[in-house]
């Protein structure tokens, strides 16, 4: 499988939406084909061509490469982002949101903070083109919840700010103390901004080990000017990356002749170095031997966001964090509905459930889907599976799995019990449903690996109890409850008014009489609870 992925970044396009289309088409045919297109610094300004955004909405013109941009820097700009759909402006161009790490499918991590930094006012309601220390708190968080242990973390492929860190340069004025924090706290290997007009790429810095990793790792910073200036400073940048984790330890720390000191090594930090949430463990380690949710100790949340136009070669990130319903570094959780929580995945009811006993399988971080995970993650999870396996099984049920990666941006498995008598008919309702909505399903062996599912492309898979999986990679115009129509059948649950989830909202206090009831029959089977 080729890691590397070839990307282009872009300053500020400031609106001038035609000739920047104009531009990355005719690189991409030159030097590319890119993977996608990432935007730092003010996307929308007042160019007469922003007023063609409206002819990529309605196709007239075309983007040609998946284009990513970061959120608002101003109110007037902030228009032109009320009206997206799950973060898509039109097809190709994406808003990435506010703060988050957007993950590839090559396994790149991109980490990004949108927007300027906040005042220190307390108690001023803070506007969405500005960022305060929450959110790059969440951010570094995000980055090192993936590790499990102390030590092993290696950076972030990428960062995008709008705003510059201060230090990095004695004439930017209004360099952001915020991120100088988060760019030194989670030390990525490139680290790109425009908003300055100008062209800025010092020689690399050599960042200073600490808790977190014992590896001076290196960082790039690169600023770059307004797209299309009329002095022609540097505005667009190629970069050709393998992701940081699939790296060698010696290529990461080995030293160039040119580096210079973190300019954030002498700062202090004070407070701000400690975060809101307190110290790496707390923010992923939970008790599970008290369910008291007034005490705050779970946490879940979810999020939708994938587009129909979905390009094979690019996996969409998962955007927003703030606003992901199923991380659980995001703000907008529903701690009531945890069940249990490992290293790497943790079980929640589902929102909206078909019944009492139906649960998610969730990552804990960002993860795209079953595909990507490494081998540890896969291995967790096949035990989650198992233990809900047993749970159905001496519940006289045989277990249902699918897992849906099309317009969601974090992995999400369905798992629900179906009565051993009618669980035969499993199959042939998923052959029924299929032929209704015109699709082919393939039935192949249980993926042993996440290589044996389908790799860079969107899909459905369903886990059936003869040991094969049933998949479909046709997701153009795709059901989005065909995983629900397929358990409510009348030939199996016979609950047909359930498939929309949203019709099966629940009371908070009833969805709490729910989760702890299936958490306290879950605990004979739950390997997580010492």
């Amino acid at each position: 499988m080729e890691t590397k992925q070839k990307i282009l970044i872009v300053g500020d396009v400031c609106g001038k939406l035609k000739s920047f289309f104009s531009r990355v088409e005719t690189l991409n045919k030159k030097t590319g084909p890119f993977d996608l297109v990432l935007c730092v610094g003010s996307f929308f300004g007042k160019s007469p061509e922003v007023a063609e955004l409206n002819d990529y909405k309605t196709g007239k013109k075309n983007v040609p490469v998946p284009t990513y941009i970061l959120g608002p820097n101003d109110e007037a700009s902030a228009k032109f982002y009320s009206n997206t759909q799950d973060g898509d402006i039109c097809e190709n161009l994406s808003y990435l949101g506010k703060r988050g790490i957007y993950s590839t499918s090559t396994g790149l991590k991109i980490a990004y903070v949108s927007g300027t930094e906040a005042d220190n006012e307390s108690g001023k309601k803070v506007p969405e083109w500005k960022f305060t220390k929450d959110d790059v708190v969440a951010v570094r968080d995000s980055c090192f919840a993936s590790k499990s242990n102390m030590g092993d973390y290696r950076g972030v492929d990428v960062l995008l700010t709008s705003q510059w860190p201060i230090g990095i340069r004695e004439q930017v004025k209004h360099g952001s103390k915020q991120i100088a924090w988060l760019a030194n706290a989670i030390k990525p290997r490139y680290h790109f901004c425009g908003q300055n007009g100008d062209y800025f790429e010092p020689p690399p810095y050599r960042n200073k080990p600490d808790k977190n990793t014992q590896m001076e790792l290196a960082t790039r910073f690169i600023a770059l000017a307004e797209f299309g200036n009329q002095n022609k400073k540097k505005h667009i940048y190629a970069l050709n990356v393998t992701p940081v984790d699939k790296m060698r330890i010696i290529e990461l720390i080995q030293k160039t002749t040119d580096e210079i000191v973190s300019p954030y090594a002498s700062m202090d930090f004070g407070e701000e170095q400690k975060g809101s949430r307190g110290n790496r463990g707390d923010q992923y380690f939970y008790d599970m031997n008290n369910y008291d949710d007034s005490r705050g100790n779970k946490r879940r949340s979810q999020g939708n966001r994938i587009s129909a136009n979905f390009d094979p070669k690019r996996q969409k990130p998962s955007f927003d964090q703030e606003k992901c319903w199923f991380c659980m570094s995001s703000g907008s959780i529903e701690k009531h509905l945890i069940i249990s929580v490992g290293d790497h995945f943790y079980l929640a009811l589902a929102k909206g459930p078909i019944n009492d006993t139906h649960i998610l399988i969730l990552s804990i971080t960002h993860i795209q889907n079953a595909s990507l995970l490494s081998p540890e993650q896969w291995s967790e999870l096949n035990k989650f599976k198992s233990a809900l396996a047993q749970f159905f099984k001496d519940r006289e049920e045989t277990i249902f799995l699918y897992e849906r990666n099309y317009k969601t941006g974090h992995l999400q498995i369905n798992a629900i019990g179906i009565d051993n008598n009618v669980a035969w008919k499993i199959k042939h309702v998923l052959e029924d449903k299929s032929e209704e909505h015109n699709l082919t399903l393939e039935t192949v062996e249980l993926a042993a690996s996440p290589a044996d599912m389908p790799q860079k492309t969107p899909y459905f898979v369903a886990e059936l109890p003869d040991g094969t999986m049933m998949y479909t990679k046709q997701m153009k115009q795709f059901p989005l409850h065909f995983g629900r129509e397929i358990i409510c059948a009348d030939n199996l649950l016979n609950c047909e008014e359930k498939i929309d989830w949203r019709q099966c909202n629940l009371e908070k206090e009833a969805e709490e009489a729910m989760a702890k009831s299936f958490r306290e029959s879950f605990k004979p089977y739950d390997f997580t609870v010492v």
